[in-house]
């Protein structure tokens, strides 16, 4: 797993700024740090209508991260394959460089003029030597530089409404788990979509220190309706984490429709903020102090036991 650096606040009960044992390994020597975050962060969620048009896609999501921006967001999330989405062949085809794409090169010059933390969604990737794109997730910090760079791990190998998606067939998996750090300092856990449903992923985030849990999505129509909010109350409930979960909404091509409601969830599981059935953005102040009681007054991240996470009779190291 891939982090910003060494120990996060808040997983084990401590508030925010108190001193932490350094982690290393056997003889290494522990000292301590101390974690700086604000009190309280604004996020917004960017809900795209996008299309196999570039250049619309773009003047959409350039228009509304400045909305954002222009009213207080310093964390901002985009949502899945924004940057192109039609047929699976036309996204594909859509795929570019990380670094040095078109995408990638908006997203650097924006996030360093409006000077936010953006979490450029995800886009086709063109991965040198390999057949097959990834699905690539971006955080671009406010000095206009990659911060963290995640491949969707989970591929979307389902059928759904009779609608049968290997996303697998034109794209390849990452291997693993990232997690980033906003410029005030803020742990951001990153995941794309489909690895919504494997809180494995998130717990990982989590008991490293993810505060905030970013879901770039294109969920699918019939999922959004029945499955979205619950999944995404769960993960932030079950890891005490915000969740910025930014989602595509319409059709993107014939019988390719996404669900919308995009939100923001505290880790209480409330949600703070959800989108209308249309292109938009979504804002929350996300309290970080009342997400450090939440964890010192129900320590369930803390009081985890996974040693004791194997069936009755099986042999330890087996």
């Amino acid at each position: 797993m891939r982090s910003p650096g060494s120990g996060m606040p808040g997983v084990d009960g401590r508030s925010r700024g108190e001193p932490r044992q350094g982690s290393g390994g056997p003889g290494t020597p522990r000292t301590l740090s101390f974690a700086v975050v604000p009190s309280n962060l604004r996020a917004a969620a960017v809900q795209l209508h996008s299309t196999p048009d570039r250049d619309r896609n773009l003047a959409s999501a350039d228009a509304l991260v400045r909305d954002a921006a222009a009213r207080g967001a310093s964390l901002v999330v985009l949502p899945e394959k924004w940057p192109v989405l039609g047929t699976a062949e036309q996204t594909v085809a859509a795929a570019e460089p990380v670094p040095g794409g078109p995408t990638v090169e908006w997203a650097l010059a924006l996030a360093r003029e409006l000077g936010i933390d953006l979490v450029a969604g995800s886009l086709s990737e063109r991965v040198d030597g390999e057949e097959r794109s990834a699905n690539t997730s971006l955080h671009v910090g406010p000095d206009g530089e990659i911060h963290a760079v995640y491949r969707k791990v989970h591929m979307f190998d389902v059928e759904v409404g009779g609608t049968i998606y290997r996303e697998s067939a034109r794209e390849q998996p990452g291997d693993e788990a990232v997690l980033t750090r906003t410029r005030d300092g803020v742990e951001v856990g990153m995941s794309i979509c489909y690895d919504l449903r494997f809180p494995e992923l998130y717990r990982l985030l989590a008991a490293e220190g993810a505060r905030v849990l970013a879901v770039p999505a294109a969920f699918t129509l019939a999922t959004t309706r029945e499955h979205w909010e619950v999944l995404l109350r769960a993960r932030a409930i079950e890891d005490q984490c915000f969740v910025i979960a930014a989602n595509q909404v319409g059709e993107h091509a014939p019988g390719l429709r996404s669900g919308g409601r995009s939100m923001i969830v505290d880790p209480w599981g409330v949600v703070l903020a959800q989108a209308p059935d249309a292109e938009g953005v979504v804002l929350a102040d996300l309290d970080l102090d009342r997400q450090a009681e939440i964890r010192r007054t129900l320590p369930s991240l803390a009081n985890r036991r996974p040693e004791a996470y194997r069936l009755a009779g099986a042999q330890v190291g087996a």
